[in-house]
């Protein structure tokens, strides 16, 4: 894992789009894992403003992965909190990324006992994950694999705590308007994409980075867990770095990187 403390949220908006770029002009037809949220929408409009100026890549190959869907939606495919048009409002449409290119978990109700196994054939038919963006939630949880979640769990469906719920009526009228279910990527499915790219703001999150980047790997803190994997870069602003005991290790650590190596 390796801790990257930068100075500004446009700072991680702008290393964070270096990283997305290069794995595109490597890999035209790369594989691109989303995430929704507050966090990576800086990353995103830096890569949307980037593209719009001509000095990004070409997305016309890339297929992108959502994270997870909301199950009890009225008119899932459309409705504007659900999470396949949120990703298209905020990242994929600016990028000219076609709506077929666009995969989410399945949330219709009468394909609901098998959703978590064909969205798992369908990344696998891709090829798996190239570059996965995550976030990290105040108590660890990491899409909504909420803590107690098992490490090597896989899509399925996922019910909502009431502080979940609640932490997400900002995006609907009130908390009762927030779906109780959501299908969503597991902790095992997501160690399998081959970059993770977590970013986290805020002192809200300081608290969680420290434990799931210096604490045990354990279920009580789901994104412990990417301890576990051997390509995972964590970008910080100073708030979100502030409970790291280690903090002037990574600091001197990223400032003596070699150039060519990259994230």
């Amino acid at each position: 894992m390796e801790v990257v403390p930068l100075g500004s949220a446009a700072e991680i908006a702008a290393v964070a789009a270096d990283v997305v770029e290069a794995v595109v002009r490597r890999k035209p037809a790369a594989v691109l894992g989303l995430a929704t949220g507050s966090t990576p929408l800086p990353a995103y409009r830096e890569l949307i403003r980037r593209h719009e100026a001509g000095l990004g890549p070409s997305y016309a190959a890339v297929t992108c992965f959502n994270l997870d869907e909301y199950v009890g939606l009225p008119e899932p495919e459309i409705h504007e909190q659900s999470y396949r048009a949120t990703i298209a409002r905020e990242l994929t449409d600016g990028l000219g990324i076609r709506p077929d290119q666009v995969n989410g978990p399945d949330p219709s109700p009468d394909s609901l006992p098998t959703a978590g196994e064909r969205y798992e054939a369908l990344i696998a038919r891709a090829g798996g994950v190239d570059v996965q963006f995550l976030g990290i939630g105040s108590d660890g949880h990491l899409a909504f694999n909420e803590p107690g979640s098992s490490l090597a769990s896989r899509t399925r469906i996922k019910t909502l705590t009431a502080q979940t719920r609640k932490d997400n009526a900002r995006f609907f009228g009130s908390p009762d308007e927030v779906p109780s279910h959501v299908l969503t990527q597991g902790l095992g499915t997501i160690l399998e994409a081959r970059h993770l790219l977590l970013i986290a703001t805020g002192e809200g999150k300081a608290d969680a980075v420290a434990a799931f980047a210096e604490g045990p790997v354990t279920a009580s803190c789901p994104a412990s867990v990417l301890q576990l994997h051997p390509h995972v870069t964590v970008l910080l602003d100073p708030a979100a770095a502030a409970g790291l005991n280690r903090l002037a290790y990574y600091r001197e650590v990223y400032a003596a990187k070699p150039a060519w190596q990259g994230l």
